[in-house]
């Protein structure tokens, strides 16, 4: 099948990849458009989902400031999948909810942060395949060090049995209407898409993501990023 035709599972497949923060960590710098071993962090992003045989459809969420800056992006990069630039807002999960009500026709929603640049096809590939489980599956890798919860003194109240306790990633992937309730009925704060479908009762499929799967947030990020990015040749 030709890079330009596009089959059955593709046209029920979507992508929101939300880069609409601020990046205040980034000593002024906007994180999104950092380069990043010669394209701006976020290109990597689009990048794997663009490529991925999968996903046929993926709307781009941006600061207001950056559609115009985006925009050029996409038509410099010829990504052919990109339906959409649009703008997003202060909250996370607003922007999530722009970005969904712009992507039409499909089936199954996946949801990526922007400033995760080292997101692989083999991690996109398992979510879908989790997520048909369920209807809703995040990425998550096993948390390595011991986590323990304190009081307001400083002083441990408790530590967490280590097997049990997962860092939760992006992707998620969601039924498009199981994800488009949640955003409709779920108003409170949330850091993640997946805790507003747990909110209305509905069960997260955990995944194995990636380590390398980092989300930049500091100049040290950035670095760490670039450098695993280089190692993969």
């Amino acid at each position: 099948m030709s890079r330009g035709a596009v089959n059955p599972e593709q046209q029920a497949v979507g992508a929101v990849i939300v880069a609409a923060g601020e990046g205040r960590r980034m000593d002024g710098v906007d994180k999104i458009f950092a380069p990043m071993m010669g394209r701006p962090l976020v290109s990597h992003s689009v990048a794997a989902f663009d490529d991925f045989h999968r996903v046929g459809r993926i709307v781009l969420v941006l600061a207001p400031k950056n559609l115009d800056r985006g925009r050029r992006l996409v038509e410099e990069s010829g990504w052919n999948k990109v339906a959409n630039v649009c703008a997003g807002m202060e909250r996370r999960q607003d922007s999530v909810r722009r970005g969904l009500d712009s992507l039409r026709a499909v089936e199954w929603v996946v949801v990526h942060d922007g400033a995760r640049p080292l997101v692989s096809a083999d991690v996109i590939d398992r979510g879908l395949d989790a997520a048909r489980e369920t209807g809703a599956a995040a990425a998550a890798v096993p948390v390595t060090d011991t986590i323990k919860t304190a009081d307001p003194a400083g002083l441990v109240t408790r530590t967490l049995p280590r097997d049990e306790l997962w860092a939760t990633q992006t992707p998620q992937v969601f039924r498009r209407r199981l994800l488009s309730e949640a955003h409709h009925r779920v108003d409170q704060d949330v850091t993640d898409d997946a805790a507003m479908v747990e909110r209305l009762g509905g069960a997260v499929k955990l995944f194995m993501g990636s380590y390398d799967n980092l989300k930049v947030t500091t100049p040290n990020d950035l670095a760490v990023a670039e450098a695993l990015l280089r190692a993969r040749g």
